[in-house]
């Protein structure tokens, strides 16, 4: 089948190397514009484009693909047989959803019609949630609730972070689009239940602060949900700290006021948190350094107990 194909991220490549692995003959990579990253500020290519710089497959990269010009004009000199999307990063247009014979399908790194939007990945873990998913859908003009083709059930591992969940989830989700796709003529199609919908919307940095009222538990899941981006945070002596991994203290309480540090030891920092949980940071980021094993951090920076993050 010929495609052409919408991406940008790692969780992209696993669809589009899938893709090839099988023999269809992707003819286009539509994907996000380079940009500057790091501390040089170099301009940065996405990976799905590097990948596809490997194979020698064609690229665009629009900056605003609903106000570009050409991207339809790009699809009309290939005459897709279908669009395939993956993270791609951008709102596709109407007439490039429409122009090839089978439309446009994109793979969703939730159970639709739960998590809509951009963070499914990241709100699951936030929310606490014993399983997730990816979906198989036909796109229209309206966000991720087209008509549904294939879903296939995951279960979220104990401690699990989000990056490692998405790892998992990009490569069944691949396995799953590939045989969406070889069975286009004939699968059928489902309405969603929009009713039952929820929303995922993109993470922002102010999300990640830590509130140390909070319980453990529910401060554990915002770690596992914003490492490493956009990260989890806290402040101690005015300085910012990410915070980057860690667990939840069983059996343990404090009866101090959260935030303030119960005990420092090789194991890492313990923090008091609400409902007189405990919980213990291993690693951290101290701003404009290396991430760093907790108790190191706290043999170079001479805290105790009772000193208080806020």
């Amino acid at each position: 089948m010929k495609i052409v194909f919408f991406g940008s991220p790692d969780s992209s490549v696993y669809s589009l190397k899938k893709i090839l692995e099988e023999g269809h003959r992707v003819e286009l990579i539509i994907t996000q514009p380079d940009k500057p990253a790091g501390r040089g500020n170099k301009m940065t290519s996405s990976p799905v484009k590097r990948f596809a710089q490997a194979f020698n497959i064609p690229v665009y990269q629009p900056a605003r693909i609903r106000k570009d010009p050409f991207a339809l004009e790009k699809l009309k000199g290939i005459n897709p047989d279908i669009n395939l999307v993956v993270a791609y990063g951008q709102i596709i247009p109407t007439p490039l959803i429409y122009y090839p014979k089978y439309n446009s399908i994109n793979l969703h790194f939730s159970l639709l019609p739960k998590y809509r939007g951009a963070s499914p990945v990241h709100w699951s873990i936030l929310n606490g949630d014993k399983s997730t998913g990816v979906t198989i859908f036909e796109l229209n003009e309206k966000m991720d609730s087209g008509d549904l083709l294939s879903q296939q059930k995951l279960g979220i591992l104990p401690g699990e972070y989000a990056r490692d969940l998405e790892v998992r989830l990009a490569a069944i989700g691949a396995e799953l689009l590939c045989k969406t796709v070889d069975q286009i003529d004939s699968i059928p199609h489902t309405k969603q239940d929009h009713s039952q919908a929820t929303f995922a919307p993109l993470l922002k940095k102010e999300d990640g602060k830590i509130y140390w009222t909070k319980s453990a538990s529910e401060i554990d899941r915002k770690i596992r949900a914003f490492t490493p981006w956009p990260s989890a945070y806290s402040f101690l002596d005015q300085k910012r700290i990410i915070i980057t991994r860690g667990k939840v203290l069983d059996g343990k309480s404090h009866g101090l006021s959260p935030g303030k540090i119960f005990d420092v030891n090789k194991t890492g920092i313990q923090v008091c948190c609400g409902q007189n949980s405990i919980y213990l940071i291993e690693k951290l980021q101290p701003a404009g350094k290396k991430a760093m094993n907790a108790y190191a951090f706290s043999l170079g920076t001479q805290i105790n107990p009772g000193t208080k993050f806020i």
